[in-house]
């Protein structure tokens, strides 16, 4: 097996649980059959999601079989994963409804010759009440309540409800049935995926591999990436929305984005951030990195015409018409930038420009501001920018 497609596949992974066994399935030369499981709790996919599987292409690209499955089944009891609180279930109409769309959506990524999509119901419908206790006899109270999620929940007086322990049971007892030999999962869904591997040495099969990928933040650099905290970059999103939210990210989450999200060569990527460092421009880059997915999830074109409409936006005609003019005289050889927003009118205090510098909503000539700590020159002349409206020409005087 080449060294280059072992660290291809292990490019970005969190825990690889068992590396060694892993190189030793790779080496059997054979297809090995790679799962990922997705329940369809949201109709539509952001960037977050996209890296499992981006890493199921790599599998799929180093010749393995890719198995996405739908947990249509377990979509109805509701993954209990990192929540305080019993979950409530899918309705089966949210949950076709909500499997249809993701099916549309992988094959933007996935070779659709070469993945098969499979469903939990498949088994799960035709098991009879007693095939499920004797799933649920293979595991123990204990163990369940080692899962960190359950472990605050029953220590903080907080309820779980039996069927709660059904959900990785099921998704474990998935493995089973579809024979995996390696499992991608989330860092969040590590204790399920292990359930997996104890299963299918019950049930006399070799364990599955597990393999976790991080979390991926979202366009603030703290958060995980979630619609709820408007966030996200949606992979249905048009090219234009795509193109100045990625621009928005941090110069330092653009090299994580880089490695989970793209395609490029890792040593391409590498040499990238050393010219960086090396004091090119790091907005050239990330350019690079808007139009990779811009024609991942569109076309090419639409990414070039992204790049001009992004470009346009920042030109002296695309500003309004009656941007204020302002001078300030600074205090000593500079003017601080999160004063020179306050003062200029674009925010209401000093605090606030830090924040919204902080939030990447801050701009200098189109530019995001990331250092708080900035100091504008005696004579430097920009047109400054705080959210969407909010626009001011602000010379800095002696």
């Amino acid at each position: 097996m080449q060294e280059d497609v072992l660290a291809n596949l292990l490019r970005g992974t969190d825990e690889v649980l068992v590396e060694q066994e892993l190189v030793k399935k790779l080496a059997e030369n054979r297809p090995l059959r790679i799962k990922a499981g997705f329940d369809p709790t949201a109709p539509d996919l952001h960037l977050g999601h996209t890296v499992l599987i981006n890493k199921l292409k790599q599998f799929q690209d180093a010749g393995h079989e890719v198995l996405f499955l739908i947990g249509d089944f377990t979509g109805m009891i509701g993954d209990p994963t990192g929540k305080n609180a019993t979950r409530k279930p899918l309705s089966r109409e949210d949950v076709l409804a909500n499997a249809e769309t993701y099916q549309s959506q992988i094959f933007k990524i996935l070779d659709p010759e070469k993945t098969q999509v499979m469903f939990n119901s498949t088994w799960m419908n035709a098991m009879s009440p007693a095939d499920l206790i004797q799933i649920a006899a293979k595991h123990t109270v204990a163990r369940m309540l080692e899962r960190d999620d359950f472990s605050k929940r029953f220590k903080g007086g907080q309820p779980i409800a039996i069927h709660e322990f059904l959900y990785p049971l099921i998704q474990g007892y998935d493995s089973v049935a579809m024979r995996a030999d390696v499992e991608l999962g989330g860092t969040d869904q590590k204790f399920n995926l292990l359930v997996g591997r104890q299963l299918q040495e019950v049930y006399g099969q070799k364990p599955q591999v597990v393999i976790t990928m991080p979390i991926l933040e979202g366009l603030d650099g703290v958060q995980k990436m979630s619609k709820s905290l408007n966030n996200y970059v949606g992979i249905a999103d048009a090219p234009d929305d795509m193109f100045g939210k990625l621009m928005s990210i941090s110069d330092e989450l653009m090299w994580r984005y880089f490695e989970l999200l793209s395609f490029r060569p890792m040593s391409e990527i590498k040499q990238w951030r050393q010219e960086c460092e090396q004091g090119a421009n790091p907005r050239n880059y990330k350019v690079k990195l808007a139009q990779e997915i811009i024609e991942r999830f569109h076309t090419a074109q639409a990414a070039e015409k992204a790049l001009e409409n992004f470009e346009a936006r920042f030109q002296r005609g695309a500003l309004p018409d009656d941007i204020t003019e302002i001078s300030l005289p600074a205090e000593g050889g500079g003017y601080a930038i999160t004063k020179l927003l306050k003062d200029a009118g674009l925010t209401d205090s000093t605090s606030e420009a830090m924040r919204m510098i902080n939030q990447g909503a801050a701009k200098i000539d189109g530019e995001k501001i990331t250092d708080t700590k900035l100091e504008m020159p005696v004579g430097s002349s920009h047109v400054y920018q705080v959210g969407k409206r909010k626009f001011a020409k602000v010379t800095i005087t002696a």
